[in-house]
């Protein structure tokens, strides 16, 4: 008697909406949650080499918290590549311009570092306000 084992093909997976409202929540613990769901940990099928995840739609990115004095202090860098490209903002200039990016961000920080991550982050919604443009994706019910 032979006893095998199957293992779940990338076409197999079910991918589902979810919407997290991050209003007055902190930005690390949510963020957590956010790749948690990104990657498919929670479900019973998951196996890290395939992308497995979930839709994560995330509204109210404006609103979102921080703690102690990251407000003034954290800084976000970026270079160019060019001499004299390199930039930095605070995070309360980006809350003003690209409060979207701020949870990108962080979210990005907390998936693993291969080549699933960029299909994550396709997977990750992100609106500043209560208004979003994908309501026909969630299941009625």
């Amino acid at each position: 008697m032979i006893k095998s084992s199957t293992a779940i093909k990338q076409g197999e997976f079910i991918k589902d909406w979810h919407l997290v409202d991050v209003g007055d929540k902190v930005l690390g613990r949510i963020a957590v949650d956010i790749a948690k769901l990104l990657m498919g940990k929670s479900k019973p099928n998951f196996v890290r080499n395939l992308d497995c995840g979930d839709y994560v739609v995330v509204i109210n990115a404006k609103q979102i918290k921080v703690t102690g004095k990251k407000e003034t202090d954290k800084k976000y860098y970026r270079h160019s590549g060019y001499p004299g490209g390199f930039k930095s903002e605070t995070l309360k200039n980006l809350r003003e311009e690209k409060p979207e990016e701020i949870i990108r961000h962080a979210v990005a920080g907390m998936l693993p570092q291969n080549k699933l991550k960029a299909k994550m982050l396709k997977r990750l919604k992100i609106f500043a306000g209560k208004e979003h443009t994908l309501g026909d994706k969630f299941r009625k019910g």
